[in-house]
């Protein structure tokens, strides 16, 4: 048996269990080369380059129990593999921490956020860093700047220490616990933040994918708008007079215009549409209030 057929009967597997994706890949053939070719310990990247390589039938024993597992506890890929990519950059992970998707990190590398920055951004903070990638993320695409990353969850922060060692950015990259932003430093010139903001409805019906992750990552309340509310009150207290936030929402934008209806925002837009960012300035907030 080759790479690709490996790789395909396990796809074919995935399909019949009916998992659920979402957490580093959206279909059954690209998870299943994720998890054949890391138990492998084949690139992840070149699949055209070792797809018809033979697989021995200790490898293939090997390959059927990892993907039983995938099938058996509902884990997503990134829990068995302890490791997730974001804009490819690796990352650890464990069930401490959600798994690693925001759309934010697009735009970090991409320059989307640029506009609105300038000479004078320096301080940065990542709230709710979960295990620290978008902290890491802004202090890769700006090597001139400080990055703090905040979360409430110490066992959160027990994993991006992990990340942040691993990718050497100890002297510029501080990490923290805070309840929103009650023990942030400040004030910062740019604050990312990709909080809890699924609504009640839709967490009552999640896949067991996503409920392996902790729930405090993930539940924003009735409407998905808690900890935004909070945030987007307090934020001004915390930023330099030109500073933005840029706030990930996923599918909650219907909500967010409901309970801010007279804000003024900017959506930007990533590979899943304008729908799932958006950026506010400090005035925007101010002249909300």
């Amino acid at each position: 048996m080759t790479v690709l057929e490996l790789i395909e009967s396990a796809a074919q597997q995935l399909t019949d269990a009916a998992v659920a994706f979402g957490h580093g890949t959206n279909n059954a053939f690209d998870e299943a080369a994720w998890l054949v070719l890391w138990q492998l310990g084949l690139p992840l990247d070149d699949l055209d380059g070792v797809q018809d390589q033979s697989v021995s039938p200790e490898q293939q024993t090997l390959v059927a129990a990892l993907i039983a597992k995938r099938i058996q506890t509902r884990k997503p890929a990134a829990y068995l593999t302890q490791e997730a990519w974001l804009q490819g950059v690796p990352f650890f992970v464990d069930e401490r921490a959600i798994v690693p998707r925001s759309f934010i990190a697009e735009l970090l590398v991409n320059g989307a956020i640029d506009p609105w920055l300038s000479e004078t951004t320096q301080r940065v903070l990542d709230l709710c860093t979960g295990n620290g990638s978008l902290a890491i993320l802004a202090a890769m695409a700006y090597p001139d700047v400080m990055v703090d990353g905040a979360d409430l969850s110490a066992d959160a922060l027990e994993v991006a220490r992990i990340n942040v060692d691993k990718h050497d950015l100890q002297s510029r990259v501080t990490l923290m616990q805070s309840d929103g932003l009650n023990t942030v430093r400040g004030p910062y010139d740019l604050i990312l933040c990709n909080p809890p903001y699924v609504n009640a409805q839709s967490m009552s019906a999640l896949p067991a994918e996503y409920q392996a992750e902790p729930t405090l990552a993930l539940a924003g309340g009735a409407d998905g708008m808690d900890f935004i509310r909070k945030l987007l009150r307090d934020a001004p207290a915390h930023m330099s007079p030109q500073a933005v936030l840029v706030l990930e929402i996923g599918n909650e934008r219907n909500y967010f215009e409901a309970a801010f209806p007279t804000l003024e925002v900017v959506w930007l837009e990533t590979s899943a549409g304008e729908d799932q960012v958006l950026l506010i300035t400090r005035d925007a907030l101010l002249n909300k209030q």
